[in-house]
């Protein structure tokens, strides 16, 4: 006797848990649902800039010197 699964799986996903997902689970969202014009401006918000970049990097940097100077 074969043994079948109780849940269809998708044969698309790569990853044991990912087949196993339902197919609801792959579809695109509906255009009009506010969410995803929510998650859009979450995302925008939270991109960083070239000057977040710097502002990063130069104060790890002085942090590093810092650290280094007071082991040494």
């Amino acid at each position: 006797m074969t043994r079948r699964a109780l849940v269809l799986t998708q044969e698309a996903a790569g990853h044991w848990f990912r087949r196993s997902l339902p197919a609801h689970v792959f579809t695109a969202p509906l255009e009009g649902d506010p969410e995803v014009a929510e998650n859009a401006e979450a995302a925008a918000r939270w991109r960083m800039s070239g000057g977040d970049w710097r502002g990063f990097l130069a104060s790890y940097c002085a942090s590093f010197v810092a650290v280094m100077l007071f082991i040494a």
